[in-house]
């Protein structure tokens, strides 16, 4: 046998293993009961709500599922430039093969289980966060408006007069939202401007007060253009969209000051659009609606656009 024969035969093991170690691989990665603690968060915050973590892990599985196909990719190129130089076959031009079926339906099939993979979690978990409670513990209304937020807090407020669910300033809220609401709930306020400061942290924009461990339900409004309300460490944003009403829920489980800020380009003010999260316990957050009623903000700010009548007609046809 030829020196290059002897060659050949002791490289067709390593040959055959590494499809299988990267297989191998491959699974260990995707297949393993991991928990969204056992990886690092790859930027995202430490999450401050129950439902946060959901997506975390999201994000975690899905940079997880793109490094496994990376690794698969990247040791496929190497394993062809190493075996197949052109210095070790010998071969000017290398054999031309065309209408390979099987490998082409490997190209075809490997990115649709990839890609239907990531569209089932994403549902899933989509659906999760977006599902509604029938009696929230608390409602706010947020409303977006050029250059800032305002904060309606949907609550019975001692001393407070009025009803949320014929108040003309939430009359742009759509009903299915109002029946939610309690029962005379006179409310208070927190409206701001660029220049507004949180008094102990100096941080820009206005402070919404939220409990700690109970469920609260954010209606979104617009008073002008979309913009999107986003509290960084809740992981969590959606557009704030004039004539249409966006809602979720969140559960505050860590006590502190948190960011929020406009994710949505807005105008030439933008970046001005920031405001505060205070998260406190809940009899702290009770004696912060009783301050606002003695700061005389009671009742509501004008919550934003009315609804088009494209979008009564969807919500109907979907009832």
């Amino acid at each position: 046998m030829s020196p290059n024969g002897s060659d050949r035969s002791s490289r067709r093991p390593m040959r055959r293993k590494l499809p299988q170690v990267l297989t191998a691989g491959l699974i260990l990665v995707t297949a393993t009961g991991c928990t969204y603690k056992d990886f690092p968060r790859l930027g995202m915050p430490t999450p401050v709500t129950e439902e946060a973590p959901r997506i975390l892990s999201l994000w975690q599985g899905s940079w997880a599922a793109a490094l496994a196909t990376g690794v698969l990719v990247w040791g496929l190129i190497l394993w062809s430039v190493i075996f197949h130089r052109r210095s070790r076959t010998k071969i000017e031009v290398p054999t031309q093969t065309r209408y390979n079926m099987p490998l082409e339906a490997l190209y075809t099939v490997v990115p649709l289980i990839i890609v239907s993979v990531l569209f089932y979690f994403t549902a899933r978990d989509e659906s999760k966060l977006l599902q509604l409670d029938d009696k929230p513990a608390h409602t706010v209304n947020v409303v977006g408006y050029q250059w800032s937020w305002g904060f309606n807090y949907v609550e019975d407020v001692p001393g407070v007069k009025g009803d949320a669910k014929t108040s003309k300033e939430l009359s742009a809220i759509p009903q299915r939202y109002k029946d939610d609401f309690p029962a005379n709930a006179g409310g208070v306020y927190e409206v701001g401007t660029p220049g507004t400061r949180n008094p102990q942290t100096n941080n820009p924009g206005p402070t919404l007060w939220l409990p700690k461990g109970e469920k609260v339900r954010f209606v979104l409004t617009s008073r002008d253009v979309i913009h999107s309300f986003w509290v960084v460490p809740f992981l969590m944003k959606q557009d704030v969209i004039p004539g249409h009403t966006n809602a979720f829920e969140v559960t505050p489980n860590k006590e502190g000051t948190f960011l929020g800020k406009c994710a949505e380009l807005c105008g030439v003010d933008h970046s001005r659009m920031l405001f505060n999260v205070k998260v406190v316990s809940p009899e702290r957050y009770e004696q912060h609606l009783k301050d606002l009623a003695k700061k005389g903000q009671t009742g509501y700010v004008p919550s934003g656009i009315a609804q088009t009548e494209h979008e009564k007609n969807r919500e109907t046809n979907n009832l």
